[in-house]
């Protein structure tokens, strides 16, 4: 991440790690918060809250991101817990955040590459969002993508970069395992990688963060 961010000409510590711990034991997660890592991030409300209870005993805390499609029926569970929000995608999840946490800070998740199964707002429902989100108290900190598994990252990383220059929005989360660097030379603030530091898990998407 360090030669990464240096070869872009930026500030060596200018880009965040979220060390992507859904399904890894909460005993290797321990072990990787002892070596430095900081920020976790978790897809799963269930699971999150499950290994923030188990590893409430660490010092210092870590801080919770929860970067999975996020249902209504789940803010509740992890109000409190969650740091930074990663996948605000539609105007539906304003109201319970901020009924159960007002002020949080999120992110709004844009889906670039356009697939159906993936979350993520349409590019051009970006800005509504962000007002709605704002509007309702919520604190948005930036935006945040998942390029297709296949192809160049590359000119997705670039659009989000855009896309936040655009809206006055300073964090930007994107880039996993298979692509941090290239999204911290397109400007990355935030990147989510898990495979590189537990190992790989099944399955493309696996491979990827």
């Amino acid at each position: 991440m360090e030669r990464a961010a240096i070869g872009a000409g930026r500030a060596p510590g200018a880009v965040t790690l979220v060390v992507v711990s859904k399904t890894v034991p909460a005993a290797v997660v321990r072990d990787a918060l002892a070596a430095g890592a900081v920020d976790l991030g978790e897809n799963r409300a269930q699971e999150l809250v499950a290994k923030a209870a188990e590893l409430s005993d660490v010092a210092p805390a870590p801080r919770w991101h929860f970067i999975g499609r996020l249902q209504r029926n789940k803010v509740r569970m992890l109000a409190g817990v969650v740091e930074l929000w990663h996948s605000i995608d539609r105007p539906e999840l304003a109201e319970p955040l901020a009924r159960h946490c007002p002020g949080a800070r999120v992110l709004v998740e844009v889906n670039l590459s356009e697939e159906p199964q993936k979350g993520g707002c349409p590019p051009g429902d970006a800005p509504a969002l962000v007002e709605r989100l704002t509007g309702s108290g919520l604190v948005v900190e930036g935006l945040m993508t998942v390029p297709a598994a296949t192809g160049d990252p590359r000119p997705v990383f670039a659009a989000l970069r855009e896309m936040g220059s655009r809206l006055g929005l300073a964090e930007l989360s994107m880039g996993m395992t298979a692509d941090f660097e290239a999204a911290i030379a397109e400007g990355a603030t935030i990147v989510r990688v898990g495979s590189a530091v537990f190992g790989p898990r099944s399955g493309p998407e696996g491979l990827r963060r």
